[in-house]
């Protein structure tokens, strides 16, 4: 009997349910990528201007976020759940099971965009203004892989999207300070991703899908996450300066380093057994090492919570 039988057989899925398995689809956990980046450039923006967090908009800015994120997952899986039936990696993913319907899934997507929109309305005209230009590259990405071996890429602008949103929240500005962060985020998770998509080679190939690693090879994907990771540890450094941090974002850039060098050295082109840990551990203490470094440095040079 197939998950979907089974899951007919038992009876009308109850809402909980239902909800938890939309949750699991959209990876919900995951949000702990970009969040602390975001934080950094809002909490950042605040100290600048007046020194105070204000608790209001970092709300907005966290449903902002998460209902971004969460659309883009969600459309993601929708676009996708043909080439996730024929990989067996992603053959148990809940659109392709039936656990989730397609139906259930849009719907989620359009409460998650909505949940955007009604945050980036409530933060200030600019916000709302560009908040359509964001999701742009969220329905792309998933398209890319039929387009272009370099899917990562859109990845990586689609996730810059949210330092720098995060910034206007504040000051309802443009800031290349922001920029700066943006980058560095996108590139570092364009990164990753080039790691991440190495389990799928063999797939990929066989059934036409597009990405770095098909096209180029494990051993190149790897060498360009190292040079993606690089180039993100010199513009968190140019952030750095750019904002004039103190010693305790200096210490937590050197935990950022040591993470990078570890995650590069547990994958190898010939034995992706640790890959996971690579993607969800180093990835997800990274943004949370730097973020809590860079919030003790912002509160110790006067930033009032």
């Amino acid at each position: 009997m197939s998950a979907a039988e089974a899951t007919l057989g038992s009876g009308p899925a109850q809402p909980s349910s239902r909800v938890k398995a939309f949750l699991r689809l959209v990876m919900i956990e995951h949000s702990v990528f970009a969040l602390p980046f975001a934080y950094i450039a809002a909490l950042t923006a605040m100290f600048r201007v007046d020194g105070t967090i204000h608790w209001g908009t970092l709300l907005l800015v966290t449903l902002a976020m998460v209902g971004l994120r969460t659309f883009a997952m969600a459309a993601n899986r929708i676009i996708d759940r043909e080439i996730d039936a024929r990989n067996p990696r992603t053959a148990t993913r809940e659109l392709v099971t039936g656990a989730v319907s397609v139906k259930s899934a849009w719907t989620g997507a359009l409460v998650a965009v909505v949940v955007f929109l009604g945050a980036a309305a409530l933060l200030n005209p600019l916000c709302l203004a560009l908040a359509p230009v964001a999701v742009i590259p969220m329905v792309v990405y998933p398209y890319g892989k039929r387009f272009t071996n370099f899917p990562h890429a859109i990845l990586g602008l689609a996730q810059a999207i949210g330092p720098i949103g995060a910034w206007l929240a504040v000051t309802g500005s443009w800031s290349w300070d922001a920029v700066i962060l943006g980058l560095a985020v996108g590139i570092w998770i364009g990164g990753f991703d080039l790691i991440f998509a190495c389990q799928d080679v063999r797939a990929d190939r066989a059934h036409g899908v597009l990405s770095f690693p098909a096209r180029f090879g494990i051993p190149a994907a790897l060498w360009g996450a190292r040079v993606c990771h690089v180039v993100t540890t010199g513009l968190l450094v140019w952030f750095g300066l750019a904002t004039d941090a103190g010693v305790l974002y200096w210490a937590g850039m050197v935990i950022v380093a040591v993470a990078f060098v570890y995650e590069h050295r547990v994958v190898r082109p010939h034995d992706l057994s640790r890959l996971n840990r690579a993607f969800f551990s180093v990835n997800g203490f990274i943004g949370i090492a730097l973020f809590v470094c860079a919030l003790l440095d912002l509160v110790v040079r006067g930033l009032t919570v």
